[in-house]
């Protein structure tokens, strides 16, 4: 029975995973096949594609030199077999978000052509764009873990099932390089160059948004997309693998061995119906109507009724053996459980991800008190608008900490923290989708760009704009779903820590119930240091948004100044060099940061492993409130200033729209650039204290 589940089931998530690369090419092919517009609009797209792509092959040469250095001590600490998955997790993670990104900055011109024939049509292309990148994400992800184990087991590479679940974490790792430097790198890009246009086009020029007589306009347009497309899949894809990965580890570590193949399989099963259901949701959103994002969530709701439906004959057809035979795990927290049992933690897992989604829609959605209560608090100025939005931000993190709070709660008690994993592993089974919406964002954000820059037709505006505003929506919604998921995903991995320990602590003679406790200075020690790491991280985040966005304010004013005819309309920008010198900038500000999880665990894994412990739980909880804080807030900070400019409080140019634009400029890096790089910050440090574990003294 272990082989044929061994066979099949890694063969039916290929095929699955095959499916969704699939369905990416196909559309690709047809959307590329599309009108593009006028040779202006060409013209514009063209140089939005050119800074993008020139922007991710140096961020990937960077992180080249960063990681072979890695490589080489990854083998030397684990094996060859966790060398392999580190460079095959880097190279499918890269490749999903270049080749996804560069089908959205191809796809934003379409969409402003297509917006000439109304909203269905632009919705269709716009959103299509976006599910090519999301179905990439889970297509390779999957393929690349279900592809590394079925070789590493079927060629006889490893000696155990274990074994080929260890070197998958390599493959986790090198993933959470890549999204690690792309959440940082693409965040500072985008902030850096949002806030210099903003700074001195908006409120210093008193031009709008997206005039083509700024010269940070296509660095803006370009940085929407490395930071929103290809940083959200790069996070995703490395929290899809790495819950992957988690939960297979969970399943080797935990149980019997004779059953540990079944539950090694059933994650990258789970995984493969859902991406069936993630196509057919993806191929039923339309509209013929206004009404985008109805259109939208109707197709994520269908994803996850119908993975609900196939998660429970998958569960029976891999689990039920295993639980009828009495499957023993350590502490045997699965004892008792029933297909049923495991069959309610996937459940729970979607209903997190709703209540997730609804949640961080009302904290951020002009139509609900919080983004309204920061709006009029602009009337009284700068000062009240951030301290509006501050307590807004910090007031959001509540609901979602107690939806998590019960979401584990409930599914231990279901199944212990196997439970909690198969929540985990059901609640990402929708992450296509979710990615989809996020590129759905940037695609329609540049659409109205190029509307703006062509001098298309109002009318055309009147559609781009509508489906730009339900653009930032999706983006706020899918990065609340981001950090729950990492939350969760770094709690099995807290857990797949202490049970790798396991082994070590018995030839060391020590106790394990004697590691982590709360009452050693150690353990407190690590706390406070992973605390300290997330607000260390985020403040070198921000910081470089500051330091680059003030580049690019000083180059706008040069630009302005030197050459009068720009705002006269008889001189052209140079946008090559402000997309350079934003490049460069996000370049070099992102190294240091991204080293903080790498590094530290380490040097704190060597001198104390209860240290270490209480460093992971530190960085889980501090780092979930931060980045809710963070992404909520500045959210919210963005769609007051656009109720704002809708007519309200004063409207456009009123005082009350001086201090929105202050409040969206203070919340800029927090939402995208330091609060979504936190997600894989957390990941990157539970990984690293895994491989580690070779070199760590009791």
């Amino acid at each position: 029975m272990s082989d044929f589940l061994n066979d099949y089931g890694v063969l039916f998530a290929l095929i699955c995973a095959s499916l969704a690369v699939v369905y990416g090419i196909v559309v690709t092919q047809r959307l590329l096949a599309k009108p593009a517009g006028d040779d202006r609009m060409v013209e514009i797209s063209g140089a939005i594609q050119e800074g993008a792509a020139a922007y991710l092959k140096r961020q990937y040469l960077i992180i080249t030199v960063v990681a072979v250095p890695l490589l080489i001590l990854l083998i030397i600490l684990q094996n060859w077999q966790t060398g392999l998955g580190f460079v095959v997790g880097g190279v499918l993670s890269g490749a999903a978000g270049f080749i996804g990104m560069n089908l959205s900055v191809r796809a934003n011109s379409r969409v402003a052509e297509a917006a000439k024939g109304g909203v269905p049509p632009a919705l269709d292309v716009a959103f299509k764009g976006g599910s090519v990148t999301g179905m990439l994400v889970v297509g390779l992800a999957l393929l690349g873990v279900a592809g590394l184990f079925g070789i590493l087991t079927t060629f006889d590479a490893v000696d155990s099932d274990k074994e080929a679940v260890d070197a998958l974490l390599g493959l986790g790792f090198g993933g959470s390089l890549i999204s690690v430097f792309a959440r940082l790198g693409g965040g500072i890009f985008t902030k850096a160059a949002d806030v210099g246009a903003d700074l001195v086009g908006k409120v210093e020029a008193g031009i709008p948004e997206d005039d083509p007589r700024n010269p940070a306009v296509i660095a803006d347009n370009v940085g929407d997309n490395v930071g929103d497309c290809a940083g959200m899949a790069a996070d995703l894809f490395e929290t899809y693998a790495v819950t992957t990965v988690a939960v297979m580890l969970l399943g080797v570590l935990y149980f019997a061995d004779n059953f540990s193949t079944a539950l090694a399989v059933y994650p990258l099963v789970l995984g493969g119906v859902a991406i069936i259901a993630s196509i057919i949701g993806a191929l039923l959103v339309s509209t013929k109507t206004d009404k985008v994002e109805g259109a939208l969530y109707r197709g994520l709701i269908i994803s996850g009724v119908l993975s609900i439906a196939a998660f429970y004959p998958v569960t029976d057809w891999l689990m039920a053996g295993p639980l009828a035979n009495g499957v023993t795990e350590v502490g045997g927290a699965l004892a008792g459980a029933t297909v049923t049992d495991l069959w309610l933690c996937a459940i729970i897992g979607i209903a997190v991800t709703a209540l997730l989604f609804v949640i961080t829609d009302y904290y951020t959605s002009t139509r609900f008190r919080p983004v309204r209560t920061i709006a009029e608090a602009s009337q009284t100025g700068h000062a009240t608008n951030i301290i509006q939005g501050l307590a807004q931000g910090f007031q959001a993190t509540a609901a979602p900490a107690l939806v998590l709070a019960v979401a584990i709660l409930v599914a231990n008690e279901l199944a212990g923290i196997y439970g909690i994993g198969v929540a985990v592993m059901a609640q990402l089974s929708l992450t296509g989708l979710i990615v989809a919406l996020d590129a759905f964002g940037p695609i329609t954000d540049n659409a109205g760009g190029i509307a703006e820059m062509a001098e298309l037709p109002e009318e055309v505006r009147n559609v781009t704009d509508p489906l730009d505003a339900v653009g930032n929506t999706t983006k706020a919604v899918t990065k609340g779903y981001a950090i729950g998921s990492a939350a969760l995903a770094a709690l099995v991995l807290f857990a797949a820590f202490k049970y790798e320990l396991e082994e070590k602590a018995a030839e060391a003679g020590v106790d394990l119930d004697s590691l982590f406790n709360l009452s050693s200075p150690d353990v407190l020690i690590g706390l406070i240091i992973g605390g300290m790491m997330v607000y260390l991280f985020s403040a070198f985040a921000i910081e470089s948004v500051g330091r680059a966005g003030g580049q690019v304010v000083e180059e706008v004013r040069r630009q302005f100044k030197e050459h009068p005819g720009i705002m006269e309309g008889t001189e052209k920008p140079d946008y090559a060099r402000s997309v350079g010198l934003v490049t460069a900038a996000a370049q070099k500000e992102m190294i240091l940061p991204a080293m903080i999880p790498i590094v530290v665990p380490i040097v704190v894994g060597i001198l104390s492993v209860n240290a270490l412990g209480g460093l992971l739980i530190g960085v889980i909880v501090v780092g979930l409130f931060a980045a809710i804080s963070m992404t909520a807030g500045g959210g919210a900070w963005d769609n007051a200033k656009k109720l704002i400019e809708d007519g309200e409080y004063g409207g456009k140019g009123s005082e009350a729209h001086a201090a929105s634009v202050t409040g969206d400029t203070v919340g800029d890096p927090y939402k995208d650039t330091a609060g979504p790089a936190i997600n894989p910050m957390i990941k990157v440090a539970n990984i690293v204290a895994i491989l580690i574990i070779p070199i760590i003294n009791f």
